[in-house]
């Protein structure tokens, strides 16, 4: 009997349609050593947000984990919220989460070794699967195995993730020394000034174009990193204002310009177009929830969670196109700060006490094994 042999794979998710609205949850064991699934369980929530159904997606889990006789369980889910909470590297705020939260740590604690890993939504798609199921009034709920009798099944290695597990604070080798290999450095810019940007208006996917102002931005930025060597690619964001100045920037490493579609700024919906006043007078209810929680997305538009989620996929494949090397990212002050934020270690709310101007120029290595490292924030002493 071996503790490697009693170690599961849970893949948990939860949806709402509304959020809130009508809400479901999805979970399945699968044993690590043969692939066998072992249990499905989902439910149907009433009417609930997308966290607390994502959370009871993993709680849901964990029980049928530990009803199958699991030692150590390696928890998979596409929400970067839950796992992150888990993890403890963001706090728990919500009142509907906490007890769910500690719900989850309790159960964390019945168990000998448990690992929280992200994953892509489409590597999630059996609970997902599962979650809409329940969301339709179909719930599934059934032991189809047992890890009980452990000296039958023959010791094997837990199959590789598709992401990087995030199971809490890694620490840098040989105390503040960074990590041996070379980094995956990305030069992230912010695109030159548009049309609504001395206004200070949500501009999001509306494709508007650089300014005259915005222009010159992009020639003196792309002046500036055309001095640089041994730059691999200039990587942007679909939105015209982001590829003006990509192409700006490209012409002068002789580089062609890469599109990436999850680097787009964060769809604002209505928000579009209208200034914070105008926001806060027309849906103040509405922005108070979205500045107090990165599940809220504007009406019509998209979360700040959801922005993370692509962006981390973008800079995923980034990090696993391009290793070692130096990526030029053109993108906007939503992905920018996202993934100063994620570099940091620092919660959502950290994206509102960042300033990111147009044109400036941040700065980050990505190490394969151990912390990323924040070199350089919000320069623009090529624009003065």
């Amino acid at each position: 009997m071996t503790a490697q042999a009693r170690r599961v794979v849970v893949e948990a998710d939860g949806g709402s349609r509304g959020n809130p609205g009508p809400a479901g949850y999805g979970a399945v064991v699968i044993d690590a050593a043969t692939g066998e699934l072992l249990a499905e369980r989902s439910g149907h929530l009433g009417v609930a947000t997308n966290n607390v159904a994502e959370y009871s997606g993993l709680l849901a889990g964990l029980e049928a984990a530990i009803t199958v006789g699991a030692r150590a369980v390696d928890v998979r889910m596409d929400s970067k919220l839950v796992v992150e909470q888990m993890c403890g590297r963001w706090q728990v705020k919500h009142p509907s989460m906490k007890p769910l939260a500690a719900q989850a740590a309790a159960l964390v604690r019945q168990l000998d070794e448990v690992t929280f890993t992200w994953i892509p939504r489409l590597q999630n798609s059996r609970a997902d699967k599962l979650a809409n199921l329940a969301m339709d009034g179909k719930p599934v709920n059934r032991d189809l195995g047992s890890l009980r009798d452990f000296d039958s099944r023959p010791d094997a290695e837990l199959p590789a993730p598709a992401a990087e597990p995030i199971a809490g604070p890694v620490a840098a080798p040989n105390g503040w020394a960074p990590a041996a290999a070379h980094p995956t450095t990305t030069v992230l810019v912010r695109h030159g000034a548009s049309v609504l940007s001395p206004e200070k208006r949500f501009s999001g996917r509306g494709d508007v174009p650089l300014s005259p102002a915005g222009s010159e931005q992009a020639r003196r930025v792309a002046a500036r990193l055309g001095e640089r060597e041994k730059v691999a690619a200039v990587v942007s964001s679909p939105l015209r204002r982001a590829v003006r100045t990509a192409e700006a920037i490209a012409a002068a490493l002789d580089r062609t310009v890469i599109v990436e579609p999850g680097l787009a700024e964060t769809d604002f919906g209505e928000w579009e177009g209208l200034t914070f006043a105008e926001v806060q007078r027309g849906w103040p209810e509405v922005l108070e929830r979205w500045l107090a929680d990165p599940e809220v997305a504007p009406p019509g538009g998209e979360s700040f969670a959801a922005t993370a989620v692509r962006v981390q996929a973008a800079l995923d494949g980034l990090k696993s196109g391009y290793p070692g090397a130096t990526v030029v990212v053109v993108s906007h002050v939503g992905p920018v700060k996202t993934l100063l934020r994620i570099a940091l270690g620092a919660p959502p709310e950290a994206m509102f006490r960042m300033q990111i101007d147009t044109a400036s120029v941040s700065e980050i290595d990505w190490y394969a094994d151990g912390p990323a490292n924040v070199r350089l924030m919000n320069d623009t002493h090529h624009l003065r």
